[in-house]
């Protein structure tokens, strides 16, 4: 099947910030990423994939992971909602380093007077005008200040990532509960089938008297279970179809399936290089040692408070007032010098600024740590797991073919007379339930490698297209 590129990213890409991403931009991001593809080849299924998914949101009906993936990401408020704090994070930092700019600021004084001096009235109008400019030369609290807002635009970006990350995996995720439920489904009704043309046939020979009344009342019983449990799963393809179209906010058509025979992807290194990688490149982790950093810097501030603060002031000023608005001839003053300030006394107010910053940097670090041994053993527990569902694939493998030919066989023998049809039964519902779980362990396979890669902060479009690539077209 030729694959659908995927229209996202997530990377470990520097979270400086300095550049302003949109959510469409962010997507495009990973056109660039698949460069296993010849220059005009990656040009023409760029447009291409861009037109279907175009194609995927006017309509409004998904098929495939591209086309969910590409809506979810207009479409998720908590993306947009991280996207809005990025913006937040840069505004703050473009903030910051407008107070370390020249400050000028501009001020008119027009007035009437009258004066009363020695039973003498004179009347008269004024004016005072001046222009100051204000650079901030030393001011430790605001070199702080601007040093958290540089750290905060960064944990802000790291935040975005984390939740682009998780935003992808949760539609993947869906997207394979959709197929993990309509597989069951193909799967009861065949068992159903099967079930259905046993119960013909023991019905025939009870009609010939050659079946007990109990072995009839079984197969019924047995069909009426199976169509019990299809009902059931088909509430279940209705309620997935349902969550992959909340999350994606497109309606679900038919989708590309799993095969058989489809190659799940490979995992390879170690449990612990796994859990390295994470402890490098998760996004959250990341988010949380610059968490760290701003609860660093704020101490820093609150003991700038005790250091001096040092402004230059050039002023000019043109009035035709003197002290307490008495009239002089207009005169033009200009200034210029140094503002010194230093508090000796703030009534105990800066220490207790100090010591509640001591209080929350401790605990931003211990928050780091017990994050770092979360997310530690979520990973190696992933690995594990995935680790162990390559072994169950291949034993359910093993299992299901050997259910099948025992169906085969026992089916051979009640036409021989050999084998009661309950046992034939038991054989129909062993091999279909081995069919099953097969099924369901190849799907928590993929989510499983998906949860790792998320973990460990490097997800990528390549993981994305991969997984894509081994999917069939959609069923008829």
């Amino acid at each position: 099947m030729p694959m659908k590129r995927l229209c996202t990213t997530i990377s470990n890409a520097s979270f400086a910030g300095s550049s302003r991403r949109t959510l469409a931009s962010a997507s495009l991001l990973l056109i660039a990423a698949l460069g296993a593809y010849s220059p005009m080849a990656a040009l023409s299924q760029t447009v291409e994939s861009q037109n279907e998914s175009s194609s995927a949101l006017e309509t409004g009906i998904g098929q495939t992971l591209e086309d969910f993936f590409t809506a979810a990401l207009e479409y998720s408020p908590r993306l947009q909602v991280a996207d809005a704090r990025r913006d937040i994070g840069a505004a703050r930092r473009r903030g910051a380093n407008g107070q370390l700019l020249p400050q000028i600021s501009a001020s008119a004084s027009l007035s009437d007077n009258r004066q009363d001096a020695l039973n003498r009235v004179s009347e008269y109008s004024g004016e005072r005008l001046a222009l100051v400019l204000r650079q901030v030369l030393f001011d430790w609290r605001i070199f702080s200040q601007r040093g958290q807002a540089y750290a905060m635009e960064n944990q802000m970006e790291a935040e975005y990532f984390a939740e682009l990350s998780v935003v992808l995996t949760s539609v993947a995720e869906r997207y394979f509960d959709v197929l993990q439920a309509e597989d069951a489904l193909r799967s009861i009704r065949s068992e159903r089938e099967s079930v259905s043309n046993q119960v013909n046939q023991v019905e025939r020979l009870y009609g010939l008297q050659m079946a007990q009344i109990t072995d009839l009342y079984d197969a019924q019983a047995r069909l009426s279970a199976v169509e019990a449990e299809e009902l059931l799963l088909s509430s279940d393809v209705t309620l997935t179809r349902d969550a992959l179209r909340s999350v994606s906010g497109i309606g679900v058509g038919n989708l590309y399936v799993l095969g058989e025979n489809a190659d799940l992807p490979d995992v390879d290194g170690t449990a612990e290089d796994w859990v390295q990688r994470a402890r490098q490149g998760n996004h959250q982790i990341r988010a949380r040692e610059y968490s760290v950093e701003i609860a660093d810097r704020r101490v820093s501030e609150q003991r700038g408070a005790y250091m001096p603060r040092v402004n230059l002031i050039v002023q000019q000023q043109r009035s035709d007032l003197g002290f307490d608005n008495v009239p002089i001839n207009r005169t033009d003053t200009g200034y210029i010098g140094l503002d010194i300030s230093m508090p000796l006394f703030a009534g105990g107010s800066i220490r207790a600024g100090v010591s509640e910053a001591v209080s929350q940097q401790s605990i931003a670090r211990s928050e780091l740590r017990q994050l770092n041994l979360d997310v530690s053993e979520q990973t190696r527990l992933s690995f594990l797991r995935l680790k162990a569902a390559e072994r169950q694939i291949e034993a359910s493998e093993k299992l299901l073919e050997s259910r099948t030919l025992a169906t085969t066989a026992r089916r051979r023998g009640f036409e021989l007379g050999t084998v009661t049809s309950v046992s034939v039964l038991d054989a129909v519902r062993e091999q279909f339930v081995a069919e099953r779980d097969l099924q369901r362990i190849r799907y928590d396979y993929i989510r499983l490698s998906l949860y790792l890669r998320r973990d460990a902060g490097v997800l990528s479009s390549d993981d994305l297209v991969d997984i894509g690539s081994r999917l069939d077209q959609p069923l008829p």
